[in-house]
């Protein structure tokens, strides 16, 4: 079983990828195009939208 590595993505990427979202092209879609997993996605739509930014320190809750 070979150990699977993190990626890491660009703000800008991330930004991309959301704003293809808004766009209007289908969650799926982006998700099997991009090789992205689901929760990664939906964690990126959700700081876009509370904070604007993709920066973990940006998007705690008080």
């Amino acid at each position: 079983m070979s150990k699977r590595t993190r990626r890491t993505f660009s703000q800008e990427f991330k930004q991309q990828i959301v704003n293809l979202y808004l766009a209007g092209k289908p969650r799926v879609e982006i998700i099997r195009e991009y090789e992205l997993t689901a929760s990664a996605f939906d964690k990126w739509v959700k700081q876009s939208k509370t904070s604007g930014s993709f920066k973990e320190k940006d998007n705690l809750t008080p």
